[in-house]
């Protein structure tokens, strides 16, 4: 019988080159080494507005979504203190009241948006020139609007519109306003401001805590508290014509008129 000179020696050579072949295969099946447990990429994170305009954008557009009752003081030169009243209702219905804030400061006037549309009101109070009563109107126009009511209402979506034509700044707080404060001036000498230029303060739930304005300076008295389901008008809707805001006429009746101004 014939022994094979192939010992154990070639089998031990064998054994070899078939593990060289297994250790090629492997590195040829992965395209790049595995990563270390726990080197994955971290999740972005969202980083606070850094612009003075970014974050008073941010500020307004929480305003948009505020829901809330809430009273200020308007101060104005030359005419005592006046109070707003602002209700943002759950429904997007609002409705802003302003003692004596018409003819002349004489007569409390409201504006309130409902599902019916907008109306500008004359409030029920003793002592006043005209009788109460809440008139439909399409727009008002500038004399028969009391403005205040734009700082809850539009000029929010004003102040997060990059396309405005403004300038923004960080400003030093109002007195007795608490917030960030913002300096609000127009970019373009060759266009109108779409809203009251000045400063404008916010908490960081969109809730205004104060304004200075060409109309006034507004100061939030006391925290806001809880919006009702919806606003309801303060006097009954009459026909007629909105009360102007300045003094009447010598000439002018006591009650509605007939009259239809720029609405």
């Amino acid at each position: 019988m014939r022994t094979s000179s192939a010992g154990p020696l070639a089998l031990t050579g064998r054994a070899l080159a078939i593990g060289g072949l297994v250790l090629v295969l492997a590195a040829c099946g992965s395209s790049a080494p595995a990563a270390p447990v726990g080197s994955g990429s971290p999740d972005p994170v969202a980083t606070a507005p850094t612009t003075a305009r970014a974050q008073l954008a941010a500020r307004a557009a929480a305003a948009q979504d505020r829901r809330m009752v809430a009273t200020y003081r308007l101060l104005t030169p030359d005419l005592p203190d006046r109070t707003v009243t602002v209700t943002l209702a759950q429904d997007g219905t609002w409705r802003v009241d302003v003692t004596r804030g018409a003819l002349g400061a004489t007569t409390d006037v409201s504006v309130a948006r409902t599902k019916s549309g907008l109306y500008q009101c004359v409030m029920p109070a003793a002592d006043q020139p005209v009788a109460a009563g809440c008139v439909r109107v399409r727009r008002l126009g500038s004399a028969y609007d009391p403005r205040v009511q734009h700082a809850f209402t539009d000029w929010p979506i004003v102040l997060t519109d990059e396309r405005a034509a403004l300038a923004v700044s960080t400003a030093k707080p109002i007195e007795q306003v608490h917030g960030e404060c913002f300096s609000v001036e127009s970019s373009s000498a060759s266009l109108a401001a779409p809203l009251d230029l000045g400063i404008y303060c916010f908490d960081r739930d969109g809730t205004l805590t104060g304004a200075e304005l060409d109309l006034g300076t507004l100061v939030l008295d006391g925290a806001p508290g809880p919006a009702p389901a919806s606003v309801s008008l303060p006097a009954p809707e009459v026909s007629g014509t909105p009360v102007p805001m300045a003094s009447p006429s010598p000439t002018t009746p006591s009650s509605p008129a007939t009259q239809q101004p720029d609405q």
